[in-house]
Protein backbone atom coordinates (compact mmCIF):
# COMPACT_ATOMS: atom_id res chain seq x y z
CA UNK A 1 0.00 0.00 0.00
CA UNK A 2 1.21 3.36 -0.66
CA UNK A 3 1.84 6.33 2.04
CA UNK A 4 2.77 5.76 5.26
CA UNK A 5 2.69 1.79 5.13
CA UNK A 6 5.17 1.95 2.03
CA UNK A 7 7.52 4.07 4.22
CA UNK A 8 6.99 1.90 7.41
CA UNK A 9 7.14 -1.16 5.67
CA UNK A 10 10.98 -0.03 4.87
CA UNK A 11 11.58 0.72 8.01
CA UNK A 12 10.25 -2.64 9.02
CA UNK A 13 12.56 -3.93 6.47
CA UNK A 14 15.65 -2.09 8.16
CA UNK A 15 14.58 -3.37 11.94
CA UNK A 16 14.57 -6.83 10.82
CA UNK A 17 17.56 -6.58 8.96
CA UNK A 18 19.14 -4.77 12.30
CA UNK A 19 17.49 -7.76 14.31
CA UNK A 20 19.13 -10.38 11.86
CA UNK A 21 22.16 -9.01 12.71
CA UNK A 22 22.15 -7.52 16.25
CA UNK A 23 21.36 -10.05 19.00
CA UNK A 24 18.43 -8.97 21.14
CA UNK A 25 19.91 -9.89 24.74
CA UNK A 26 18.61 -9.43 28.35
CA UNK A 27 19.11 -6.13 29.97
CA UNK A 28 23.30 -6.59 31.32
CA UNK A 29 24.35 -8.60 28.81
CA UNK A 30 26.80 -7.76 26.03
CA UNK A 31 25.43 -8.00 22.21
CA UNK A 32 26.48 -10.03 19.41
CA UNK A 33 26.56 -9.46 16.24
CA UNK A 34 26.12 -11.53 13.04
CA UNK A 35 28.82 -11.48 10.41
CA UNK A 36 29.60 -13.84 7.30
CA UNK A 37 32.93 -14.91 5.67
CA UNK A 38 32.66 -17.44 2.54
CA UNK A 39 29.74 -17.41 3.29
CA UNK A 40 28.94 -18.94 6.55
CA UNK A 41 27.37 -16.91 9.63
CA UNK A 42 29.71 -15.99 12.84
CA UNK A 43 29.41 -13.61 15.78
CA UNK A 44 31.57 -10.42 17.08
CA UNK A 45 31.31 -8.08 19.80
CA UNK A 46 30.79 -4.93 19.70
CA UNK A 47 34.78 -4.15 19.17
CA UNK A 48 34.36 -6.24 16.59
CA UNK A 49 35.83 -9.20 17.85
CA UNK A 50 35.14 -12.43 16.36
CA UNK A 51 33.27 -13.97 19.67
CA UNK A 52 31.73 -17.18 17.81
CA UNK A 53 33.65 -18.34 14.54
CA UNK A 54 31.73 -18.59 11.51
CA UNK A 55 30.35 -22.00 10.74
CA UNK A 56 26.67 -21.77 9.94
CA UNK A 57 24.37 -22.04 7.01
CA UNK A 58 21.82 -19.33 8.80
CA UNK A 59 21.97 -17.71 12.06
CA UNK A 60 19.95 -15.64 14.49
CA UNK A 61 20.29 -13.00 16.83
CA UNK A 62 20.46 -13.85 20.26
CA UNK A 63 17.09 -14.17 22.72
CA UNK A 64 16.39 -14.92 25.97
CA UNK A 65 20.62 -16.63 26.08
CA UNK A 66 20.20 -18.65 22.67
CA UNK A 67 20.21 -17.99 19.52
CA UNK A 68 18.64 -19.61 16.48
CA UNK A 69 21.17 -21.48 14.11
CA UNK A 70 21.18 -23.75 11.00
CA UNK A 71 23.75 -26.30 9.75
CA UNK A 72 23.63 -28.46 6.47
CA UNK A 73 22.74 -26.22 4.12
CA UNK A 74 19.18 -24.91 2.93
CA UNK A 75 17.59 -28.23 3.96
CA UNK A 76 19.93 -28.57 6.96
CA UNK A 77 18.67 -28.76 10.78
CA UNK A 78 18.06 -26.18 13.24
CA UNK A 79 19.18 -25.94 16.83
CA UNK A 80 20.23 -23.66 19.41
CA UNK A 81 23.56 -22.09 20.65
CA UNK A 82 24.84 -20.32 23.75
CA UNK A 83 26.59 -16.98 23.83
CA UNK A 84 30.34 -18.97 24.02
CA UNK A 85 28.87 -20.74 20.43
CA UNK A 86 28.60 -24.40 22.26
CA UNK A 87 25.71 -26.21 20.97
CA UNK A 88 22.68 -26.00 23.84
CA UNK A 89 20.34 -27.77 21.90
CA UNK A 90 21.85 -29.94 19.28
CA UNK A 91 20.67 -28.95 15.30
CA UNK A 92 17.65 -31.36 14.44
CA UNK A 93 14.89 -29.47 14.24
CA UNK A 94 13.37 -29.03 9.73
CA UNK A 95 12.09 -25.77 11.39
CA UNK A 96 12.40 -23.88 14.09
CA UNK A 97 11.57 -20.12 15.88
CA UNK A 98 13.63 -18.03 18.42
CA UNK A 99 12.55 -18.91 22.46
CA UNK A 100 9.95 -16.75 23.49
CA UNK A 101 8.69 -17.06 27.44
CA UNK A 102 10.97 -19.76 27.66
CA UNK A 103 9.90 -22.51 25.27
CA UNK A 104 10.68 -22.58 21.27
CA UNK A 105 8.80 -23.50 18.47
CA UNK A 106 10.11 -26.29 16.50
CA UNK A 107 9.19 -28.28 13.19
CA UNK A 108 9.39 -32.06 13.07
CA UNK A 109 8.11 -33.64 10.06
CA UNK A 110 4.82 -31.43 8.53
CA UNK A 111 4.00 -30.85 12.60
CA UNK A 112 4.86 -28.48 15.36
CA UNK A 113 5.36 -28.54 18.73
CA UNK A 114 7.62 -26.71 21.65
CA UNK A 115 10.84 -27.16 23.62
CA UNK A 116 12.75 -25.96 26.79
CA UNK A 117 16.24 -24.83 26.59
CA UNK A 118 17.69 -28.10 26.95
CA UNK A 119 16.09 -28.97 24.42
CA UNK A 120 13.35 -31.55 26.17
CA UNK A 121 10.18 -31.38 24.00
CA UNK A 122 7.55 -29.85 26.02
CA UNK A 123 4.57 -29.63 23.98
CA UNK A 124 4.61 -33.17 21.38
CA UNK A 125 4.31 -31.84 17.77
CA UNK A 126 0.80 -31.92 16.90
CA UNK A 127 -0.36 -29.05 15.28
CA UNK A 128 -0.14 -27.98 11.51
CA UNK A 129 0.90 -24.58 12.39
CA UNK A 130 1.95 -22.24 15.40
CA UNK A 131 2.98 -19.22 16.71
CA UNK A 132 5.31 -18.20 19.28
CA UNK A 133 4.52 -17.83 23.15
CA UNK A 134 2.85 -14.88 23.72
CA UNK A 135 1.46 -13.00 27.45
CA UNK A 136 1.39 -17.27 28.39
CA UNK A 137 -0.33 -18.72 25.32
CA UNK A 138 0.55 -20.16 22.12
CA UNK A 139 -2.11 -19.51 18.69
CA UNK A 140 -2.15 -22.63 16.82
CA UNK A 141 -3.90 -24.37 13.97
CA UNK A 142 -5.22 -27.54 13.66
CA UNK A 143 -6.75 -28.27 9.75
CA UNK A 144 -8.27 -24.88 9.25
CA UNK A 145 -9.36 -24.05 12.77
CA UNK A 146 -7.15 -21.84 15.10
CA UNK A 147 -7.08 -21.90 19.02
CA UNK A 148 -4.64 -21.32 21.67
CA UNK A 149 -2.74 -23.93 24.61
CA UNK A 150 -0.72 -22.78 27.50
CA UNK A 151 2.38 -24.22 28.29
CA UNK A 152 1.92 -27.47 29.34
CA UNK A 153 0.08 -28.12 25.58
CA UNK A 154 -3.75 -27.81 27.12
CA UNK A 155 -6.15 -26.20 25.26
CA UNK A 156 -7.39 -22.96 27.07
CA UNK A 157 -9.08 -22.43 23.90
CA UNK A 158 -10.28 -24.77 21.69
CA UNK A 159 -9.84 -24.45 17.72
CA UNK A 160 -12.55 -22.89 16.52
CA UNK A 161 -11.87 -19.45 14.80
CA UNK A 162 -10.36 -19.47 10.53
CA UNK A 163 -7.92 -16.36 11.29
CA UNK A 164 -6.88 -14.84 14.92
CA UNK A 165 -3.62 -13.00 16.14
CA UNK A 166 -1.95 -13.66 18.92
CA UNK A 167 -2.67 -12.24 22.98
CA UNK A 168 -1.55 -8.76 23.59
CA UNK A 169 -2.45 -6.64 26.41
CA UNK A 170 -4.78 -9.31 27.47
CA UNK A 171 -6.78 -9.88 24.43
CA UNK A 172 -6.44 -11.27 20.74
CA UNK A 173 -8.12 -10.63 17.37
CA UNK A 174 -10.26 -13.45 15.69
CA UNK A 175 -12.45 -14.08 13.29
CA UNK A 176 -15.99 -14.95 13.30
CA UNK A 177 -17.94 -15.57 10.06
CA UNK A 178 -17.03 -12.41 8.45
CA UNK A 179 -15.95 -9.83 11.12
CA UNK A 180 -13.00 -9.24 13.39
CA UNK A 181 -13.33 -8.96 17.24
CA UNK A 182 -11.24 -9.49 20.46
CA UNK A 183 -11.58 -12.30 22.76
CA UNK A 184 -9.97 -12.67 26.37
CA UNK A 185 -7.84 -15.91 27.87
CA UNK A 186 -10.91 -17.32 28.72
CA UNK A 187 -12.07 -17.34 25.31
CA UNK A 188 -15.09 -15.08 25.67
CA UNK A 189 -15.87 -12.21 23.62
CA UNK A 190 -14.21 -9.04 25.56
CA UNK A 191 -15.20 -6.83 21.67
CA UNK A 192 -18.04 -7.76 19.60
CA UNK A 193 -16.83 -9.00 16.24
CA UNK A 194 -17.55 -6.10 13.55
CA UNK A 195 -14.43 -4.93 12.13
CA UNK A 196 -13.36 -5.73 8.44
CA UNK A 197 -10.00 -6.29 9.96
CA UNK A 198 -8.27 -5.65 13.33
CA UNK A 199 -5.00 -5.73 14.86
CA UNK A 200 -3.52 -6.24 18.27
CA UNK A 201 -3.71 -3.64 21.19
CA UNK A 202 -0.67 -1.88 22.20
CA UNK A 203 -0.53 0.83 24.32
CA UNK A 204 -4.85 0.05 25.44
CA UNK A 205 -5.45 0.83 21.53
CA UNK A 206 -6.30 -1.21 18.91
CA UNK A 207 -6.46 -0.64 14.82
CA UNK A 208 -9.41 -1.67 12.90
CA UNK A 209 -11.03 -0.83 9.74
CA UNK A 210 -14.73 -0.63 8.55
CA UNK A 211 -15.45 -0.52 5.28
CA UNK A 212 -12.61 1.21 3.73
CA UNK A 213 -11.98 3.71 6.40
CA UNK A 214 -9.11 2.65 9.40
CA UNK A 215 -9.72 4.17 13.48
CA UNK A 216 -8.43 2.78 16.79
CA UNK A 217 -10.94 1.51 19.76
CA UNK A 218 -10.23 1.22 23.27
CA UNK A 219 -10.58 -2.31 24.96
CA UNK A 220 -14.21 -1.97 25.86
CA UNK A 221 -14.84 -1.39 22.08
CA UNK A 222 -15.59 1.82 22.20
CA UNK A 223 -13.85 3.97 19.66
CA UNK A 224 -11.15 6.04 20.57
CA UNK A 225 -10.51 7.52 17.09
CA UNK A 226 -13.37 7.13 15.11
CA UNK A 227 -13.03 4.84 11.14
CA UNK A 228 -12.71 8.26 9.17
CA UNK A 229 -9.14 7.76 7.67
CA UNK A 230 -7.81 6.20 4.42
CA UNK A 231 -5.06 4.64 6.19
CA UNK A 232 -3.44 4.74 9.74
CA UNK A 233 -0.24 3.84 10.78
CA UNK A 234 0.65 2.30 14.31
CA UNK A 235 1.34 4.84 17.62
CA UNK A 236 4.80 5.49 18.43
CA UNK A 237 5.87 7.79 21.10
CA UNK A 238 2.15 8.80 21.54
CA UNK A 239 1.53 9.66 18.10
CA UNK A 240 0.33 7.78 15.05
CA UNK A 241 -0.18 8.78 11.29
CA UNK A 242 -2.90 9.21 9.41
CA UNK A 243 -4.20 9.33 5.41
CA UNK A 244 -6.75 12.04 5.04
CA UNK A 245 -7.52 11.45 1.55
CA UNK A 246 -4.07 12.39 -0.03
CA UNK A 247 -2.12 13.51 2.32
CA UNK A 248 -0.88 12.51 6.12
CA UNK A 249 -0.62 14.17 9.28
CA UNK A 250 -0.52 12.78 12.89
CA UNK A 251 -3.18 12.52 15.64
CA UNK A 252 -2.64 11.42 19.36
CA UNK A 253 -4.68 8.88 21.33
CA UNK A 254 -7.56 10.97 21.73
CA UNK A 255 -7.31 11.89 18.03
CA UNK A 256 -7.05 15.26 18.23
CA UNK A 257 -4.75 15.89 14.99
CA UNK A 258 -1.79 17.60 16.13
CA UNK A 259 0.14 17.59 12.82
CA UNK A 260 -2.46 18.25 9.75
CA UNK A 261 -2.47 16.16 6.79
CA UNK A 262 0.08 17.83 4.74
CA UNK A 263 3.10 15.40 3.89
CA UNK A 264 2.73 12.94 0.99
CA UNK A 265 4.31 9.94 2.76
CA UNK A 266 5.21 9.54 6.35
CA UNK A 267 6.97 7.31 8.82
CA UNK A 268 6.34 6.77 12.70
CA UNK A 269 8.09 9.03 15.48
CA UNK A 270 11.87 7.51 16.56
CA UNK A 271 13.22 9.47 19.30
CA UNK A 272 11.44 12.39 18.84
CA UNK A 273 11.44 12.71 14.70
CA UNK A 274 9.56 11.78 12.11
CA UNK A 275 10.67 11.11 9.05
CA UNK A 276 8.28 12.92 6.08
CA UNK A 277 8.11 13.13 2.49
CA UNK A 278 7.86 16.95 0.87
CA UNK A 279 7.47 16.77 -2.62
CA UNK A 280 10.10 14.05 -3.44
CA UNK A 281 12.40 14.65 -0.91
CA UNK A 282 12.46 12.97 2.63
CA UNK A 283 12.98 15.08 5.70
CA UNK A 284 12.49 15.42 9.63
CA UNK A 285 9.78 16.63 11.96
CA UNK A 286 9.24 17.22 15.54
CA UNK A 287 5.95 16.25 17.83
CA UNK A 288 5.03 20.24 16.63
CA UNK A 289 5.28 19.14 12.84
CA UNK A 290 8.42 21.74 13.11
CA UNK A 291 10.73 21.09 10.48
CA UNK A 292 13.84 19.83 12.18
CA UNK A 293 15.79 18.36 9.24
CA UNK A 294 15.05 20.01 5.79
CA UNK A 295 13.53 17.99 3.31
CA UNK A 296 16.59 17.23 1.16
CA UNK A 297 16.98 13.08 0.97
CA UNK A 298 15.88 10.44 -1.24
CA UNK A 299 15.43 7.86 0.96
CA UNK A 300 15.72 7.64 4.95
CA UNK A 301 16.05 5.68 7.83
CA UNK A 302 14.19 6.21 11.39
CA UNK A 303 16.35 7.47 14.01
CA UNK A 304 18.20 5.19 16.16
CA UNK A 305 20.82 6.22 18.93
CA UNK A 306 20.91 9.46 18.25
CA UNK A 307 21.28 9.15 13.81
CA UNK A 308 19.51 7.84 11.06
CA UNK A 309 20.39 6.11 7.89
CA UNK A 310 19.88 8.61 5.01
CA UNK A 311 20.64 8.34 1.11
CA UNK A 312 21.81 11.17 -0.96
CA UNK A 313 22.15 10.08 -4.56
CA UNK A 314 22.72 6.66 -4.91
CA UNK A 315 25.21 5.93 -1.86
CA UNK A 316 23.80 5.73 2.00
CA UNK A 317 25.27 7.80 5.01
CA UNK A 318 23.90 9.18 8.32
CA UNK A 319 22.95 12.49 9.82
CA UNK A 320 22.55 13.45 13.46
CA UNK A 321 19.47 15.44 14.62
CA UNK A 322 20.58 18.43 13.74
CA UNK A 323 20.27 17.32 10.21
CA UNK A 324 24.30 17.56 9.94
CA UNK A 325 26.08 14.51 8.28
CA UNK A 326 27.67 12.70 10.81
CA UNK A 327 28.80 9.70 8.62
CA UNK A 328 29.25 11.26 4.87
CA UNK A 329 27.27 8.90 2.36
CA UNK A 330 29.67 6.46 0.86
CA UNK A 331 27.48 2.94 1.05
CA UNK A 332 25.50 0.62 -1.17
CA UNK A 333 23.00 0.04 1.80
CA UNK A 334 22.94 1.06 5.79
CA UNK A 335 21.25 0.05 8.50
CA UNK A 336 19.82 1.85 11.84
CA UNK A 337 22.43 1.57 14.52
CA UNK A 338 21.97 -0.87 17.47
CA UNK A 339 24.49 -2.00 20.34
CA UNK A 340 26.44 0.79 19.03
CA UNK A 341 26.99 -0.61 15.58
CA UNK A 342 25.38 -0.41 12.41
CA UNK A 343 25.78 -2.78 9.60
CA UNK A 344 26.28 -1.24 6.35
CA UNK A 345 26.95 -2.61 2.68
CA UNK A 346 29.63 -2.10 0.32
CA UNK A 347 29.59 -4.01 -3.53
CA UNK A 348 28.19 -7.18 -2.43
CA UNK A 349 29.69 -7.22 1.29
CA UNK A 350 28.63 -6.24 4.80
CA UNK A 351 30.64 -4.50 7.84
CA UNK A 352 29.79 -3.14 11.02
CA UNK A 353 30.55 0.63 11.78
CA UNK A 354 30.74 2.43 14.96
CA UNK A 355 29.32 5.99 15.62
CA UNK A 356 32.33 7.71 14.48
CA UNK A 357 32.07 6.09 10.92
CA UNK A 358 35.17 3.34 11.40
CA UNK A 359 34.36 -0.16 10.44
CA UNK A 360 34.76 -2.43 13.77
CA UNK A 361 34.37 -5.20 11.20
CA UNK A 362 35.42 -4.72 7.35
CA UNK A 363 32.97 -5.51 5.00
CA UNK A 364 33.28 -9.62 3.99
CA UNK A 365 30.70 -11.48 2.65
Amino acid sequence: MEGCRLMCRYLAVLSVLAALCVGGLEAGEDKLFIVQQEGELGYIDSSGKLVIKPQFDRAEPFNEGLALVRVGGWRGKYGFIEKGGRLAVNPRFEEARSFSEGLALVRVGKEWGFIDKGGETVIEPQFDSAESFSEGLALVRVGSKRGYVDKSGRYVINPQFERAGSFSEGLAPVLVGKKWGFIDKAGKPAVKPQFDSADGFSGGLARVRVDKRYGYIEKTGNYAINPQYRDVGRFSEGLAPVRSEKQWGFVDGTGKLVIGPQFRQVAGFSEGLAAVLVEKKWGFVDQTGKAAVNPQFESVGGFAEGLAAVRLGKKWGYVDKAGKLAIEPQFDAAESFSGGLARVKVGKAYGYLGRAGKFVWNPTR
